[in-house]
């Protein structure tokens, strides 16, 4: 951690704080919008039907109506995602089928939410019911199609080595199938949309991690451009995790819906309405057969990859391509195969989920690495330092393409072993076998890599500009929905130029204000908008330092910053304050030559590649044999994630990632009956943690700083979640010899069933 006088590396507390904890910052629902209608979506009772009848009428001479809409009476455009191929596009409006519980088959507009739900009750729906296809694994066969027309499930492909023998030569051959199974992302606040028409132009607020991305697609679908079209998202937002990126079709109907009726309109997600129309996580089947030596090095890895995309293809469906870039994690496989198909299924469509495919590359391997221990008899962290990709090989060309910057993968394992007592809970293991406890204590052990920014997402807008009351206006194409941004950024901008954090303003999540940028997904704020603000903070220093040599008549070299503004070195007292710099700045008689009038820089920076942060976890666990209860006794992680700006920052991402992983390891778990309907739309039935139900985490840091920007940061806001959910699995797996294998959840019906010899 720095300690020099500069800021960076320092715990500064959150700017963003004190206006959430007293309740001043609005979300989508606290928007007042005079006159607004409200607007309500008549979703599919069905899994999968051929709509023959949808009678309106009766609806339609409710109180308060204002109009019922259906693909039938409207002309709205479908979707058409642009993932995976686009025959398994989403109508934005069913037409002739539903294909899950939740599809949008007619729209009420009226004056009040509970007359627009009193009308929705009226409207009569018939359906000749379909075959259901929910597993993945059975959906790649096709015996009950979504699409008839497309002849397949199959929406999406991609492979790696396909025609690689990657066992030939194996001593042994590890065998396994990892679940990673469907999750909601519950983010706090629900989806919501408020779209508000002002002549020819409107406005849409949205809880949206990227509306800069939104309002592309958008904006084609309604034929409008900027700035007549904006997209923002009020200064708070509650939560999101990959569920809110990107445009929903029910941004776009209340859109469409606003203009068509030249009045604002507005609709908030219910809790029950959330389970079954948000987008998805996980949902992933991979089966691995991995080889290796007598003594444990890997020799090569196979692996077959089936993905849920829900009922149409989504993000979801790319997201096989992200589980490709990690499929070796940290080790260094000499033969890989990875075939991966995403299909579509009778449920809910799947995008990102914190992580985005590639927790369950890591969830994969360190569940393999485990059981193949177990199978060679040799200790599990033994097995994983045999094939750690050592320093000296970065960097480093994975079989995927991807490059990894650099790692330091034994440093991070020995830091969270040394913490957490291996050696000693190894011993309280053996002894509480030998005593035959009915309480049995379970380590498991975890080391992975990650890729932040990928896919071309290592370009990020910003700008920086002083006012002419010498404070900083800064705009930056990411948005914060809790990770800390304003107080990063200001942190930066702060150390850069020496104005107070107090004095620098913020602008993001407006298009209105901002005009481009990728948002908020991937983790990638801090080293792509991070550094953005550093560049242009830098240049701006730069003009100011030419201007005030030119005023103060000093070379700019000799030019320094104070708090009060900048000065000649070794001459304090004679400073110029930012506002007489700007008013310098824009005095062409005090320019000197060649320097254009303002102080502001904008850019587009560019990493130009992915960065990889990594880590290890230890996760101590206690099973009650004769009840199957799983207790977090420890949770130990150690990441990396480069240079550390703010640590107080990081160890909250830290504690919200590990908090996620943990519950998909134990909790989580979106289900559904035979015919397709949720078992678990409400949060009476879908299990979610207590942080009461959690010890408290030992975190800590290395720092390998990346040289892909000038902050050498990494990203650290998915690492936790990475980490936990294979360090939770494999402890819970190791307190139950003789079981081999268990899909998560691990909850204590599944673990009391396996230790009595059930499935």
């Amino acid at each position: 951690m720095q300690t020099d006088g500069s800021i960076l590396g320092n715990a500064v507390l959150r700017r963003e704080d004190p206006a959430l904890l007293v309740g001043d910052e609005q979300y989508v629902d606290d928007l007042v919008v005079e006159g607004a209608a409200h607007v309500h979506f008549v979703r599919s009772t069905i899994a999968h039907a051929v709509i023959t009848e949808l009678d309106i009428d009766d609806a339609l001479g409710m109180p308060g109506v204002i109009g019922i809409h259906t693909a039938a009476n409207t002309d709205v455009p479908d979707m058409g995602y642009g993932f995976g191929d686009p025959g398994f596009s989403r109508p934005a409006l069913a037409r002739d089928r539903v294909r899950l519980v939740g599809d949008i088959v007619a729209v009420v507009v009226a004056e009040t939410k509970e007359q627009a739900v009193d009308a929705a009750e009226l409207i009569y729906i018939d359906y000749d019911e379909l075959d259901v296809v929910l597993d993945p694994v059975a959906s790649v066969a096709g015996d009950t199609l979504l699409f008839p027309e497309m002849g397949t499930n199959v929406c999406f492909h991609t492979e790696v080595g396909a025609d690689v023998d990657a066992l030939e030569g194996a001593d042994h051959v590890t065998e396994l199938r990892i679940v990673s199974q469907r999750l909601a992302g519950v983010p706090m606040e629900p989806n919501a949309a408020v779209a508000v028409p002002e002549g020819d132009n409107l406005t849409l607020w949205i809880p949206s991690q990227n509306p800069q991305s939104v309002i592309g697609p958008l904006g084609k679908l309604l034929g409008m451009r900027a700035p007549e079209l904006r997209v923002a998202v009020p200064k708070a937002m509650g939560g999101g995790f990959g569920s809110k990126s990107g445009l929903y079709t029910e941004h776009l109907l209340v859109c469409w819906l606003a203009r068509l009726l030249d009045r604002p309109c507005r609709w908030v997600e219910s809790r029950s309405e959330n389970m079954v129309a948000m987008n998805q996580g996980r949902a992933m089947v991979l089966d691995t057969k991995m080889g290796f030596t007598a003594d444990g090095r890997i020799t090569g890895m196979n692996c077959e990859v089936v993905a849920d995309c829900g009922a149409y293809a989504g993000v979801g469906a790319v997201l096989t391509t992200f589980t490709q870039t990690m499929i070796q994690g940290v080790y260094d496989i000499p033969k890989l195969r990875y075939v991966a198909d995403s299909v579509v299924t009778n449920t809910p469509t799947t995008a990102a989920y914190r992580g985005a495919g590639r927790p369950e590359a890591t969830q994969m391997l360190e569940r393999v690495l485990d059981v193949a221990a177990g199978e060679l008899g040799i200790d599990p962290v033994e097995i994983r330092r045999k094939n750690f990709i050592s320093p000296d090989q970065f960097p480093f060309t994975c079989h995927s393409g991807a490059v990894y910057d650099n790692g330091e993968y034994d440093v991070a394992l020995s830091a969270a072993l040394r913490e957490a007592d291996y050696d000693a809970l190894r011993a309280e293991q053996a002894e509480r076998r030998r005593a035959n406890d009915p309480v049995q204590l379970g380590i498991g052990v975890s080391a992975y890599v990650e890729v932040t920014a990928p896919a071309g997402l290592h370009v990020e807008y910003g700008k920086v500009e002083i006012t002419p009351e010498g404070t900083v206006l800064a705009r930056v194409g990411t948005s914060s929905h809790g990770q800390g941004h304003i107080t990063a950024f200001s942190m930066i901008i702060s150390d850069m130029l020496g104005v107070s954090m107090d004095d620098i303003e913020i602008l993001q999540s407006d298009t209105a204000e901002v005009p481009k940028g990728a948002g908020t997904l991937g983790s990638r704020s801090l080293q792509t908008a991070g550094s953005a603000m550093h560049v242009a903070s830098e240049a701006v220093l730069d003009q100011a330092r030419a201007i005030a040599g030119h005023v103060l008549e000093a070379a700019p070299s000799d030019i320094v910053k104070s708090a009060s503004g900048l000065h000649v070195a070794g001459v304090p007292a004679n400073v110029l304050s930012w506002a007489e710099l700007y008013a310098a700045a824009h005095d062409t008689s005090r320019l000197p030559d060649g320097v254009e009038p303002g102080l502001e820089f904008e850019l587009d920076f560019d990493g130009n590649d992915a960065t990889y942060p990594f880590g290890a976890h230890v996760a101590v666990v206690e099973v009650d044999t004769d009840t199957g209860e799983v207790m977090l006794r420890r949770h130990v992680a150690v990441d990396d994630a480069g240079k550390i700006l703010n640590p107080m920052l990081v160890t909250g991402q830290q504690h919200g990632g590990i908090a996620q992983g943990i519950s998909q390891a134990l909790f989580e778990g979106v289900q559904y009956d035979d015919f397709g309907n949720p078992v678990t739309s409400n949060l009476a039935d879908y299990s979610m943690p207590a942080a009461t139900e959690f010890p408290m985490f030992d975190t800590s840091n290395t720092e390998t700083p990346t040289f892909r920007n000038p902050l050498g940061a990494k990203g650290i806001g998915e690492s936790g979640t990475i980490g936990s959910t294979p360090a939770i699995h494999n402890a819970v797996l190791d307190a139950l010899p003789g079981v081999r294998h268990l899909d998560m959840p691990l909850t204590p019906k599944l673990v009391w069933t396996a230790l009595r010899g059930g499935e």
